[in-house]
């Protein structure tokens, strides 16, 4: 083998630059995250051939001092952290040194900027690693970087790069997933000479969701809940959609840490679980999601595109983040009024539509009434519809205020749907979607009332498991407990079961026990009994629920509608379909061209 030696400084920064630069999108992220860092209330992105031929980025920032040009394309140089201090709790977007040097290396770099104070900017040139004197430049206060030929030196790498479309449409997502997190800064971004998005700034908190609407358009804004939670030193904020607008790809999803857009297997796990009971199979949620907290409680440092990164206290940020959109999502009812204007169109495409709603204040149920009985639904009405109000002719001439959301029940179609008129036109509700989810509810609130009911095993059942697995179970013995089991450890590398759930003892106990284990192990959580658990519930909801064809009297139908209005999550069945439609006065209208 050859001696070992100091490599040189441009193989050093090409180094890096394999992992700082993945493509394109990589570069216009490094440099925005800069633009931001320096103030910067403009943001100016221009792009050529999908990045390949030309990247320039043009902000309003501070700018950089003359005698300060050399260091910024210098590696491990920067002006953001001083000491290891700095380093344990970041408060910028960028702050490692490596970017520019990086991007300069494979590349021809020119980087230019003016401070406030300085009469004219200087230019700095760098053509592949290689940079050049410095000069004097026109420019306004602030700073421009230009990447041409990127990877011109590293053919290697630049047959990696993909089409221009592909390569454009990774940096469109990216200037749209910075824009979320940052509403009062303008961003243009033009392709190929023409301005393509631009994104003017918020001057108010009034207008927060303007911006949200401007990025990913009326559609998600019209079928989303606006969450805003704080708890355990974390504040978490933004919006999540509606379960039944649901994407068929995971393509709708950015999540901000203390305004960093990250990737994180634990943020994907709390959101996943979140969903578990109202998400259709093969579905993905939508969310635009903002979560702040103490720099010190978050590693920034984990990776050089700083594209991820590593929660300190990781299962309090898991659990705070699962318990705050599931409440967001429980608190959910069918027949809530639509904060603005959607149109719900058929039930098809990529997203199934469904507005946003909240309670009308003028109809309220009774504190503490239960839910109807849905043995006795066969038979009798609910109390909540014995005591909803009622007069001849229904919803006609009733204020609106004085109208339920669902309205009042006036036909029943093909024994499968339940026709209502409500303040705003027609609801359509499927009714075994719906009773599917009442009595859901009703078991799982039943079983939560009483506990989780477990039994010993007649024969306790012994389980082979890795030396670090059977010290996984030794260490969460409680929460096995508080899951109705008892396991104990037997040796190094097995555990012993014997009491396990009531609801699973006909279940692969073994196999469940694992993926526990394996959840505690990644998460230092799980929720994988409950899942299990819940799964059997809902298949005893849908056997016990009315079925398709059972006709039901008006009293009936109303029982019905009114204890949608009471049951969390009521706006979607267990597998995700939706149960209920409204059509509205004006969509009706145009369906039969009143008023042309």
């Amino acid at each position: 083998m050859a001696r070992i030696h100091s490599l040189p400084a441009e193989l050093v920064n090409q180094i890096a630059a394999g992992e700082v630069i993945e493509r394109p999108a990589s570069v216009v992220k490094e440099l925005i995250e800069n633009s931001l860092d320096a103030g910067a209330r403009r943001i100016e992105i221009d792009i050529e051939e999908g990045g390949a031929r030309l990247i320039r980025v043009r902000d309003d920032g501070f700018g950089i001092d003359a005698e300060d040009l050399p260091l910024a394309i210098s590696a491990h140089a920067t002006s953001k952290i001083a000491s290891f201090e700095d380093l344990e709790k970041v408060g910028t977007l960028g702050f490692r040194g490596e970017a520019l040097p990086s991007i300069a290396s494979v590349s021809r770099f020119a980087l230019t900027s003016r401070t406030a104070a300085a009469e004219s900017a200087m230019r700095i040139e760098v053509d592949g690693g290689k940079p050049h004197s410095q000069r004097p430049a026109q420019h306004a206060p602030g700073t421009s970087v230009e990447i041409r030929d990127l990877f011109y030196n590293l053919p290697a790498r630049r047959k990696f790069l993909r089409a221009e479309r592909t390569e454009f449409n990774h940096i469109d997502d990216l200037v749209r997933s910075i824009a979320l997190a940052h509403e009062t800064v303008e961003f243009r971004l033009g392709n190929n000479g023409k301005i393509v998005r631009l994104y003017k700034p918020l001057r108010d908190a009034e207008d927060a969701s303007r911006r949200l609407t401007d990025v990913l358009g009326d559609e998600f804004v019209g079928n989303c809940l606006r969450v805003d939670h704080s708890g355990a030193g974390m504040r978490l904020s933004g919006w999540v959609g509606l379960p039944t607008a649901s994407r068929s790809q995971a393509d709708q999803q950015y999540f901000h840490v203390n305004g960093r857009l990250v990737r994180d297997r634990v943020v994907a796990h709390a959101v996943r679980q979140a969903y578990a009971d109202v998400l259709f199979h093969g579905r993905h949620p939508a969310f635009v999601l903002f979560l702040e907290l103490d720099p010190q409680g978050v590693d920034v440092n984990v990776h050089p595109a700083k594209s991820e990164v590593r929660f300190r206290e990781s299962r309090l940020v898991h659990d705070f983040l699962y318990r705050s959109l599931h409440e967001a999502l429980s608190a959910t009812r069918a027949g809530l009024q639509p904060t603005g204007e959607t149109s719900l169109g058929p039930i098809a495409g990529d997203a199934i539509q469904h507005p946003t709603f909240r309670h009308q204040a003028g109809f309220r149920l009774g504190v503490g009434e239960p839910l109807a009985d849905y043995a006795a639904l066969l038979g009798t009405p609910s109390a909540s519809a014995a005591n909803a109000p009622r007069i001849d002719n229904r919803a006609d001439g009733m204020a609106e205020t004085d109208i339920p959301p669902l309205g009042f029940a006036v036909a029943q179609l093909h024994g499968i749907f339940v026709l209502a008129q409500n303040a705003h036109g027609l609801i359509v509700v499927d009714m075994h979607a719906a009773h599917e989810r009442i009595t859901y509810e009703r078991l799982k609130h039943a079983r939560e009332g009483e506990g989780i009911r477990s039994q010993m095993l007649l024969v306790p059942l012994m389980i082979a498991l890795s030396e670090r697995e059977a010290g996984i179970v030794e260490e969460h013995g409680e929460r096995f407990g508080e899951l109705g089991f008892d396991i104990v450890r037997s040796g190094l590398q097995g555990i012993t079961v014997r009491r396990v759930p009531t609801l699973l003892a006909g279940g692969d106990v073994s196999k469940l026990v694992r993926d526990v284990i394996a959840d505690l192990a990644t998460h230092g959580s799980s929720r994988r009994i409950e899942e299990v658990a819940n799964e059997l519930l809902s298949t005893m909801a849908c056997h016990g629920s009315v079925r398709a064809n059972r006709r039901l009297s008006l009293p009936e139908m109303d029982a019905l509608l009114r204890d949608m209005e009471a049951t969390e999550r009521s706006g979607q069945c267990n597998h995700g379909r939706p149960t209920w439609v409204q059509l509205n006065l004006q969509e009706l209208d145009r369906l039969f061209l009143r008023g042309r």
